[in-house]
């Protein structure tokens, strides 16, 4: 017998409970990644400013249930002036649209723990060294954050809530000068025929690089409407220091190019497929590398490259400058290094006859 008293196709309750948002949490500013708590303690409305949204929904869950537990919170008085916390707010703020966003949160999260606090009128640039000191293991991390600190105060003045830039007196670390690896021609070569081997839908990325010097962020957000082949240049919008500039191209880049063209590209797509996010190149240009026993040489070197050969080829500083959008002539002659059997053969000159 069937037993009917029971529909054999009663819905089975989703005994699951949605998720919910958590509470006593907001983002300030609005998609800066610093995260507060707020709750009431005492009959008062309490914040705090704590970073990451998983340290705030911890520590809010701590303060709730410290309060249920009848503990006495200390008294939070409010500051008589400007924190530098607030000065990171404001930069934060004014950094929401940039490209290297999330950087900045980085550095404000692990500034805001030691000196956030603090008032910002009373930081003196003897507190800022010995932060920088305490904090940074390298010159080159610690310039890194104190240029945050200096944007941060630049802005406090322009805003009027400092009246001076303590950053200013605090002296850069001196960094050591790092080698600028590039390729020689016959290391090209050898890793051209590798990338073609090994991953040939990606030949177009490494040609393109090299043959124009391209950093990778400007390279991979390059969009077909930017192209003109018939006048052999690119039209960058979106640069490092913020101003278009034209890309020459020479025979060879113009040909990678039109070897990956669809046959109806849509003016807004993208030339090159893989994106910066997680940096893709490392899933196929690295093992390239170490397949062919190049040591010490990152994608960016294909960058130096660019400038090194141009170099050799007797181009001057201002043309490597402008070929390779570097904001100055300085910038562009520490990328133009020789190759030492270049070098060689110019001394050589002096006692050719």
């Amino acid at each position: 017998m069937i037993d009917r008293s029971t529909p054999a196709c009663e819905p089975v309750k989703d005994m699951t409970k949605p998720a919910t948002k958590p509470r006593g949490l907001f983002e300030r500013p609005p998609r800066s990644g610093v995260w507060w708590i707020q709750y009431f303690a005492d009959g008062q409305r309490r914040r705090e400013k704590v970073g990451r949204k998983s340290d705030a929904i911890d520590l809010y869950r701590q303060r709730k249930a410290e309060t249920r537990a009848g503990f006495k919170l200390a008294p939070r008085h409010k500051p008589k002036g400007v924190t530098l916390s607030e000065l990171i707010d404001d930069v934060l703020l004014f950094v929401s649209e940039h490209k290297d966003r999330r950087s900045y949160i980085g550095k404000a999260t692990i500034v805001c723990r030691g000196l956030g606090d603090r008032i910002a009128s009373a930081v003196t640039p003897q507190d800022i060294d010995q932060w920088l000191k305490a904090n940074t293991k390298t010159s080159a991390t610690a310039n890194r954050y104190k240029a945050f600190l200096s944007l941060c105060y630049r802005e406090g003045v322009a805003n009027g809530k400092v009246s001076v830039n303590p950053v200013r007196s605090v002296r850069p670390r001196r960094e050591p000068k790092g080698r600028q690896r590039f390729l020689s021609r016959d290391e090209y070569t050898t890793l051209h025929a590798m990338i073609t081997e090994l991953f040939p839908e990606h030949i177009a990325e490494f040609v393109v690089s090299v043959h124009t010097g391209m950093r990778l962020s400007e390279q991979y957000s390059l969009k077909w409407y930017q192209v003109q082949a018939d006048r052999k240049r690119i039209e960058l919008t979106d640069t490092k220091n913020t101003e278009p500039r034209t890309v020459h191209l020479n025979q060879t880049a113009l040909d990678a190019i039109e070897s990956i063209r669809p046959s109806k590209p849509k003016p807004a797509d993208l030339v090159f497929t893989s994106t910066t996010k997680n940096f893709q190149q490392r899933a196929w240009f690295d093992p390239c590398v170490a397949a062919v026993g190049i040591e010490d040489y990152t994608w960016h070197n294909n960058r130096h490259t660019f400038g090194s050969w141009l170099a050799m080829a007797g181009a001057s500083a201002k043309e490597i400058q402008e070929a390779g959008g570097w904001k100055t002539i300085q910038m562009a002659a520490r990328y133009s290094h020789l190759s030492p059997q270049h070098t060689a053969s110019v001394v050589d000159k002096l006692v050719g006859g």
